[in-house]
């Protein structure tokens, strides 16, 4: 029997009970597109070689990324931040820029696509735009809000939609687009929804949680084609 893809998600950062965790709809997400998930733990010293190992990587949410990074102010708002986890997957980050290995990055996720391409990022969403458009609710676990994208993007394609309500839970935002990507969706503010890697086959990024929407068929379709770019025979033959 044919194996299903590998597909790593980076975990979150290790906790005061000296654990290491994720949220599982990311788990219940990649199984019921049809791939095997294995976790990618922060502070591997070497995260180059979690690419010799997996087919695909979803890079999942979390804390805030450190200040220190994209040369950013300090924010009352800004918390759960995890220098290993974010040097870690930097790192990871800058060598998927040359593989061609399929990359989901999920709200924390393309907002250090930013940082690892010399952006910056909004420290605080209401301090710049104001909250006509909630992008996070503290009595939530995700709120939805109105997100439009280009409609020549390869992102509205897999979706079949251009204008779609999506399930969010961010304050912070990638401030501009980043060398290297096409932005491809914004909110209705003005905030970076989604991006595009140009050059590669399937590197793409959204600031909502497709993972929270498991019965909505636009958000499925998504994990559905990332497990089809890491079902190519290029990625699988890796392993064999």
């Amino acid at each position: 029997m044919k194996r299903p893809p590998v597909i790593g998600i980076t975990a979150f950062e290790r906790d005061e009970d000296n654990r290491f965790s994720i949220m599982g709809t990311y788990v219940d997400a990649v199984r019921a597109a049809g791939g095997l998930p294995v976790l990618l733990l922060p502070g591997e010293p070497e995260p180059a070689h979690f690419l010799s190992v997996v087919d695909g990587i979803v890079f999942s949410g979390g804390g805030d990324i450190d200040i220190s990074l994209y040369g950013g102010v300090p924010h009352p708002e800004i918390h759960s931040v995890d220098l290993e986890r974010d040097q870690c997957e930097l790192e990871l980050t800058r060598h998927l820029y040359q593989a061609r290995l399929p990359t989901l990055g999920i709200c924390r996720g393309i907002q250090l696509f930013a940082v690892a391409s010399g952006g910056g990022l909004i420290p605080h969403i209401p301090d710049e735009v104001g909250e006509a458009i909630p992008h996070t609710d503290e009595d939530l676990p995700v709120i939805n809000h109105l997100v439009e994208l280009e409609e020549d993007s390869q992102l509205a394609q897999i979706m079949g939609v251009t204008r779609l309500e999506v399930p969010s839970s961010h304050h912070q935002a990638a401030r501009e687009e980043p060398a290297g990507w096409r932005v491809v969706a914004r909110s209705p503010d003005g905030i970076i929804e989604a991006m595009e890697r140009e050059g590669h086959p399937w590197m793409i990024a959204v600031q909502w949680h497709p993972e929270r929407a498991p019965d909505d068929p636009p958000q499925q379709a998504l994990f559905r084609s990332f497990i089809e770019a890491a079902l190519q025979p290029t990625r699988q033959s890796l392993h064999r």
